[in-house]
């Protein structure tokens, strides 16, 4: 039986592992994502990598069978979720679930310092995150397209839940630290079980299936490195705190999209978060992803 490559990603750090990691995680994201284009809050390469998609579309071979669902309930459940087909469901939830990410990057980027007035690297490191998030928005933009929504609008959440995603950002670093680290770690495990999705619902839909993977692998790559860049800034205390976090997390975040806990079973979504150490990663992605080095056996 062969050993595992990596450990848990709530393994201990001591703050000199956690500083190095710092420094090989900046050098890591100088040529993973290619040059911050900041007005547009875009990268180089992810802005290349985005172009040849949209270049060589892929369609749907039968459209959907009734896309008026989708537009009746993507904003806002409408319908009983029970009487949706699973390919509804899993587009509305992907939408829903990059809206949730779309809006609390907008609420980050006018808080994190730009890169001009980026001084420590943990800084340069949040400012390329952030724009690496919504090179995500968009490419889950090009998902839903590619199943042939395009009368999609991505609008604003509740005020209520726009306030909060705007003063998260705001909060000192131990109060922000570890619910961040969750939320990176929630959607890789969201990330992965709908990877697993495609390959059930799109059976007959051969090209369309590897297009949504191939955009949702790029969206996975940049995520796990993000679960062990985020864990890199939490202390030993603030790493239990974490494990005790991630049940009520994924339980609320998951509750506001009800077409997850159609889909997937969340107690195991749960279970899985809890227990994560990149083992059950694909050899491709983990290639071109980042992991701690204390994260490693």
């Amino acid at each position: 039986m062969t050993s595992a490559k990596y450990l848990s990603v709530f393994s201990p750090a001591t703050k000199q592992e956690r500083k190095e990691n710092f420094e090989n995680y900046w050098e890591f994201t100088q040529h993973h994502g290619g040059e911050l284009i900041e007005d547009d809050r875009d990268l180089a390469k992810k802005r290349a990598r985005l172009q040849y998609f949209k270049e060589n579309p892929v369609k749907l071979r039968t459209p959907l069978a009734d896309p008026d669902a989708f537009y009746r309930n993507y904003v806002e459940m409408k319908d009983d979720p029970a009487s949706l087909d699973r390919m509804t469901l899993m587009l509305t939830g992907m939408y829903k679930f990059a809206r949730h990410e779309w809006v609390g990057i907008k609420g980050a980027w006018d808080v994190v310092p730009d890169m001009a007035n980026s001084h420590a690297v943990e800084d340069k490191i949040s400012r390329v995150h952030l724009a690496e998030e919504f090179c995500h928005w968009r490419l889950f933009d090009e998902m839903l397209r590619t199943c042939g929504l395009d009368r999609i609008e991505w609008v604003p959440l509740s005020p209520v839940k726009e306030w909060i995603y705007e003063q998260f950002p705001k909060f000192p670093g131990f109060l922000m630290d570890t619910p961040a680290f969750v939320t990176e770690l929630m959607g890789v495990t969201y990330y992965c079980y709908l990877h697993q999705l495609f390959d059930e619902l799109l059976v007959d839909e051969p090209e369309v299936r590897v297009r949504l993977k191939e955009l949702l692998d790029e969206i996975t790559i940049d995520e796990v490195a993000h679960v062990g860049q985020r864990r890199n800034f939490i202390g030993p205390i603030g790493m239990k705190v974490s494990k005790l976090l991630v049940k009520p997390f994924y339980t609320m975040f998951f509750a506001d999209i009800p077409e997850v806990g159609q889909l997937f079973d969340i107690k195991q979504m749960i279970k899985d978060g809890e227990a994560f150490d990149f083992n059950q990663l694909p050899d491709y992605m983990i290639e071109r992803s980042w992991i701690p080095s204390y994260c490693k056996a």
